[in-house]
């Protein structure tokens, strides 16, 4: 029997891994384990990964084929070279982005930050999402996203259709998957029990409002570690230079962000925008209590588990990171429901959702025909 074939837009190996290209990779990679163990689910699928010729990141795939193809590079290639690759079969884009002309696919949306928190992009990459999204919404018959709250905004500010935009829910598993580096926290001089924040480049994430909050606890006997690339002199404050118990330790392997995360009394995340909230869930996957914004998506991926801090005050952050360091059983507590909560989350559910919508366009079916086949299954 001929199979139906499926082909992904591979654009992705080409960009540093961020949160959306690791739903890529971890998605892509369970669909593969999917493959080898004969699961029904992909039985009668091929599926095919499409990127752009020149260098690329590998995917790790067994079954997955991923070939290189095309003229152009980066948005040339996936506007122009896309569409003719991949026409004779059903497209799927994981990463925000997608061919605006070709019909026959769904797209990935993870959220609506250009709206949002417009000030964290540039003008052009405002006016080229804005209108990417907007196309997209009317001509792909499938959206998905990774949030209820992603969705609302979707539906609001670009004017997608509800109906056609379906919540799959990202995976934690990735981070229980690398190694630890037990070595680490000595190395680094970590002694005393810290409070962990992973800094990013983007003001979105403010972590200007930790060092704040630092300041504003002072020295109690616990270090306050900001582990990722971010220039350090960034979230140095305009008064004070930031003290002895706040230690920046640079760009952090994969083992040693999971050695942190389980070390730590408890993790910070006060960011101000999120689609889904990679960090908050590995943590709780690690066993590390979680301090979180209570904006955008994170309440609703991280429940009842943690506490949440308003991320436009450091001195509700300061209060919530006192609070827990000055509790052990509260600690203990939190660990515990974290990992209640980051249990609902994998990604073998993620990708068996992912295709059991995927597999009801790929044969042909248009939106409004799927939405009338949902419609009649609620009826009955």
């Amino acid at each position: 029997m001929t199979k139906t074939r499926i082909y992904v837009n591979g654009r992705f190996l080409k960009a540093s891994v961020t949160g959306v290209q690791r739903y890529a990779y971890e998605l892509l990679r369970t669909i593969d384990q999917l493959i080898d163990r004969g699961d029904p689910a992909v039985r009668d699928y091929e599926f095919i990964v499409l990127a752009p010729t020149g260098e690329i990141r590998e995917l790790g795939t067994k079954h997955i084929e991923v070939r290189q193809a095309g003229r152009f590079g980066g948005q040339l290639w996936e506007q122009l070279s896309l569409p003719a690759l991949s026409k004779d079969g059903f497209l799927l884009n994981l990463c925000n982005a997608a061919p605006l002309f070709k019909r026959k696919q769904a797209v990935t949306l993870h959220d609506a930050a250009v709206y949002s928190v417009p000030d964290t992009y540039s003008a052009s990459f405002k006016l080229w999402y804005k209108t990417m999204f907007r196309v997209l919404g009317r001509t792909s018959p499938l959206i998905l996203t990774c949030s209820n709250n992603s969705k609302d905004e979707l539906v609001r500010h670009c004017g997608i259709r509800g109906d056609k935009i379906r919540v799959i829910y990202h995976g934690k598993e990735h981070v229980l998957q690398t190694g630890t580096s037990p070595e680490y926290p000595a190395q680094q001089g970590l002694e005393r029990p810290f409070v962990l924040a992973v800094s990013s480049q983007s003001p979105n994430k403010n972590f200007r409002s930790i060092v704040r909050a630092a300041e504003l606890i002072g020295d109690q006997g616990f270090d306050f570690v900001i582990a990722g690339g971010t220039n350090p002199k960034i979230f140095k404050s305009q008064e004070t230079e930031l003290g002895d118990h706040v230690r920046h330790v640079g760009y952090v392997a994969d083992e040693e962000l999971r050695t942190l995360y389980e070390r730590a009394a408890c993790f910070v995340f006060p960011s101000f925008y999120e689609g889904f909230g990679f960090p908050p869930l590995e943590a709780m996957a690690c066993g590390c209590p979680v301090i979180a914004s209570d904006t955008a998506s994170l309440p609703e991926v991280c429940g009842d588990a943690v506490l949440y801090c308003d991320p436009n005050r450091p001195e509700d952050i300061a209060e919530k990171i006192a609070h827990v360091m000055q509790n052990p059983a509260l600690q203990q507590q939190m660990k515990q429901q974290g990992l209640a909560q980051a249990a609902k989350f994998s990604w073998e559910k993620c990708a068996y959702e992912t295709l059991a919508e995927v597999k009801k366009y790929a044969a042909g079916r248009t939106a409004d025909q799927t939405a009338r086949s949902d419609s009649r299954k609620v009826e009955a």
